[in-house]
Parts: structure tokens; C-alpha cells; sequence
């Protein structure tokens, strides 16, 4: 059976923890600029034609994204969907950045 993204926020957080990633508080734009540092190894991998490390860099990108959310309790999947939603009614090619 295939986990839910709240349960691999979880499993991501209990993770890093049990690493010692947490041991010490990281402000959040710290933590953001270490999803933004996956998301440039991803350009490097695909600027390279490195498929597996493509794949594998964004691998890294949800997981870093899973674990803010499982520090912070924060109902990703909820949020995912209520965004998804809200996007389908938007127009085409909108811009406005309304949230």
C-alpha cells in the first residue's frame, strides 16, 4: 500500500531527526535554502543529461520539503490538494499571484 505525503512528511522528519538534523533549531530560510540547494543539483544533473541523478535530486527536493512539514505539523497533503483545486479554476496562463 502506497503511504500518504503526511506519512512521508513523517518518516522524513523522524529521519533527519534521528540523524541529528534537528538537534539545533534552523530558522526556516535556512531550511528553504536547503530545498533551493536540491533543486540546483536537479538543473545540474538534467544540464548534464544525468537522468537517475535528475530523478534522485528531486527525490532530495520532496524530501527536505517533507521534512519542514513534519517538524511543523503542517498538513502538506491538504495543502496540496486545496491548491490543486484552486488552480483548476484559475485562467489559462494566469498571473495574478493572488494566493
Amino acid at each position: 500500500m502506497a503511504k500518504s505525503i503526511n506519512q512521508l512528511c513523517s518518516e522524513a522528519y523522524e529521519t533527519a531527526k534521528s540523524k541529528g538534523w534537528h538537534d539545533e533549531p534552523r530558522e526556516t530560510g535556512t531550511l528553504l535554502a536547503l530545498v533551493h540547494s536540491e533543486v540546483s543539483e536537479a538543473l545540474e544533473a538534467d544540464r548534464k543529461g544525468n537522468q537517475e541523478g535528475f530523478e534522485v535530486e528531486l527525490a532530495d527536493v520532496c524530501i527536505r520539503i517533507f521534512d519542514i512539514c513534519g517538524s511543523s505539523n503542517i498538513d502538506l497533503e491538504d495543502a496540496i490538494l486545496t491548491k490543486m483545486e484552486r488552480n483548476k479554476g484559475r485562467s489559462y496562463k494566469h498571473g495574478n499571484k493572488a494566493y
